[in-house]
């Protein structure tokens, strides 16, 4: 039998196991059901750290297994000192708190944790119900919990003992300044924070905010970096034939599974309806859709109904969605973290994964902040631009039906109108997933 100084410190990187980090059985054995055969560098960083009493920063890259690492310590430390209303997750895009709940469900199963989300865009009231039974676990975005907090009678996190802010550094940012000084003023100050993302700011001022006490840092990577599985790159293009360029990439790539991430909801919308009336199974996700229809839509691209999902920055941080295996960049990030986190979306977890950000005259000082934040020059995209120009006829009719479901969602809304999602949309087109036949430009839409 190996001796303790060698679990700890001589065994070779592939012989670590969440045993040997001071994780329990009963979490072992949960691990090795979930198919978690080894702990990823972040969770062999992080794990031991907090399971030692300690807060936590940690620092890793998107799909390296940020959650496991802060679910573990709180699963454990609640299977010591069992006690209802024991931990808050916050989290700043609603989709991120269901998959983090997921998550705490899958760890926590074997010893019967209840759990809750609060989120916007959800009936409050079984909302009230369900933390009226005191969950153990509470994972929410900001604004919706501040709600329960001021209006929810009998709601109170006095007793809390642990604190987490996934993807802090946007939490930690003006967006959510104000909820947070709210939820920090009362929650206990003698509780554990844990901060994670795979952005951190170096404002040492905001991470004070956060109430932090003697807190240990656990970076697996110190500069900004994306993981090297992830083969990416640029296409430079005028931007009026973006859509068309955009028609002929999804065109090259069919049968691949893509996110493709628009700056603005109303682009997102028409985008997708654009990409619909060229046969394409697309679905939108953006911040003016409804709870409902934003899950349903996550979830239609989850199950494969869906192969494109195309999504404002609601979906860059955090989703764990195994099969993406392109992101396209359609509008440049304005802000270049934002860059790391949406090409996040694909090669995780040491699988391949491919992005292309399309560069019009307009964003070359953007895209450049990009280059000089990834430390990179960025291969150009190989694309045949004559095939780009046969797809101009058809994508310029699709784009002006686009136009017009647009404005019809606009003149509807009185009257409850939606965009449909339905099979009809698809199946009413030219083809599952592309735009033109063999025969080429004799193909016209039925």
């Amino acid at each position: 039998m190996a001796s303790s100084d060698e679990d700890t410190k001589e065994l070779p990187e592939e012989e670590v196991t969440f045993k040997s980090l001071g994780v329990v059985d009963v979490l072992c054995e949960t691990c090795t059901e979930l198919g978690w055969k080894t702990p990823s560098k972040i969770q062999q960083e992080a794990i031991p750290v907090a399971l030692q009493g300690n807060d936590v920063i940690g620092l890793a890259e998107t799909g390296s297994g940020k959650t496991g690492a802060f679910c573990i310590p709180i699963l454990q430390a609640l299977l010591e000192n069992p006690q209802r209303l024991f931990a808050l997750v916050l989290t700043p895009t609603r989709e991120l708190a269901f998959q983090i709940e997921e998550q705490f469900k899958a760890l926590g199963s074997t010893i019967g944790i209840k759990t809750c989300v609060v989120v916007g865009g959800v009936d409050m009231m079984g909302q009230q119900i369900i933390l009226a039974k005191k969950p153990h676990v509470i994972v929410a975005t900001p604004g919706r919990l501040v709600d329960h907090l001021e209006k929810t009678k009998g709601f109170s996190l006095r007793s809390l003992k642990f604190l987490v802010l996934d993807e802090a550094d946007r939490i930690l940012n003006m967006d959510f300044e104000t909820e947070l000084d709210k939820i920090l003023k009362v929650i206990p100050r003698e509780r554990r924070t844990f901060l994670f993302s795979a952005t951190m700011t170096g404002k040492v001022k905001k991470l004070q905010r956060a109430a932090l006490t003697k807190p240990v840092k656990c970076a697996v990577n110190n500069k900004y970096h994306t993981v090297d599985k992830l083969l990416q790159y640029y296409l430079f293009l005028p931007a009026k034939d973006k859509d068309c360029y955009l028609a002929a990439v999804v065109n090259e790539m069919a049968g691949n599974a893509m996110i493709i991430f628009c700056s603005t909801c109303a682009n997102a919308q028409r985008t997708a309806l654009m990409l619909r009336n060229l046969g394409i199974s697309a679905v939108p996700l953006h911040g003016q859709m409804s709870q409902p229809k934003r899950l349903g839509a996550l979830n239609k691209f989850k199950s494969a109904n869906r192969s494109i999902l195309v999504a404002t920055d609601v979906a860059s941080r955090g989703l764990d969605i195994p099969h993406v295996d392109v992101v396209i960049n359609l509008d440049v990030p304005a802000r270049s973290k934002d860059y790391i986190h949406r090409v996040g979306r694909t090669a995780r977890a040491g699988r391949y994964g491919k992005s292309v950000t399309f560069v019009t005259q307009y964003d070359v000082e953007l895209y450049q902040r990009i280059e000089e934040l990834i430390g990179k020059k960025l291969p150009a995209y190989e694309i045949q631009h004559d095939e780009v120009k046969v797809l101009q006829e058809r994508v310029s009719e699709a784009q002006r039906i686009a136009r017009i479901e647009m404005k019809e969602k606009d003149g509807g809304k009185k009257r409850g109108f939606v965009p449909s999602d339905s099979e009809e949309v698809v199946s009413n087109s030219m083809g599952k997933n592309k735009i033109f036949s063999k025969k080429g430009k004799k193909a016209r839409r039925k």
